[in-house]
């Protein structure tokens, strides 16, 4: 994997975690390690932290849609140039 792709798969991740811990716990973990904030509340930082991972997953859907286009594809022939 590219150095991108594991970035991307990493922010998507925080963000999966970061919404679980929301829905099941009600704790924002990005507004705590920036700021330990009320949950909700915003600062530069966390803004950042959230618009990346939104990127990431702009950026994990590209790939996906990518790699379905080159799944489609025939392999060349065995010694074929």
């Amino acid at each position: 994997m590219r150095k991108l792709d594991w970035l991307a798969a990493t922010l998507v991740l925080v963000g999966g975690l970061n919404w679980g811990l929301v829905g099941l716990a009600k704790f924002d973990l990005v507004a705590w390690i920036f700021g330990g904030m009320d949950f909700g509340d915003t600062n530069a930082a966390s803004r950042i932290v959230y618009g990346l991972v939104g990127l990431a997953a702009v950026y994990g859907i590209g790939s996906l849609l990518t790699a379905g286009r080159r799944t489609n594809l025939r392999p060349a022939t065995a010694g074929a140039r």
